[in-house]
């Protein structure tokens, strides 16, 4: 992979992989832009989102602990108090997720008319074709 002029090697191409896939997952970014007003306890996140499975969000912040994104605070209440807080590093990745927002804001049009225009000319080709775009 090249980025500019440089070659990269497939182990940090693999890295970047990963570290976007971690940042660009849906409920990453969710979770990322709900906490960059301050922490939050597991049940404000889960009620704040509402579509994610407790399964999901426990997976989703285990992982953005994991890559140092965000910290988890046990307070040992009964029941024991689980806050969730960003990082400096979590904090710093708002500055291209709020970019992207912003892009995607202004782009959304486009992209819906996109869809609607290849969602138009898939529906009236025939079956053929559409087994044709399909690899072998």
């Amino acid at each position: 992979m090249k980025l500019g002029n440089v070659d990269l090697p497939s182990e940090v191409c693999r890295s970047v992989g990963e570290v976007l896939g971690r940042v660009g997952d849906k409920w990453s970014v969710l979770v990322i832009v709900l906490l960059a007003d301050g922490s939050l306890r597991f049940s404000e996140l889960r009620r704040t989102i509402g579509t994610v499975s407790q399964k999901m969000l426990t997976a989703t912040l285990r992982g953005l602990e994991r890559d140092g994104y965000l910290t988890r605070t046990v307070t040992p209440t009964i029941p024991p108090r689980v806050d969730y807080a960003l990082t400096e590093m979590g904090r710093d990745v708002l500055t291209p997720l709020n970019a992207l927002a912003h892009w995607a804001l202004a782009r959304r049009e486009q992209v819906e008319a996109a869809r609607r225009a290849y969602d138009a000319k898939v529906a009236s080709a025939s079956g053929d074709a559409l087994v044709a775009d399909e690899p072998a």
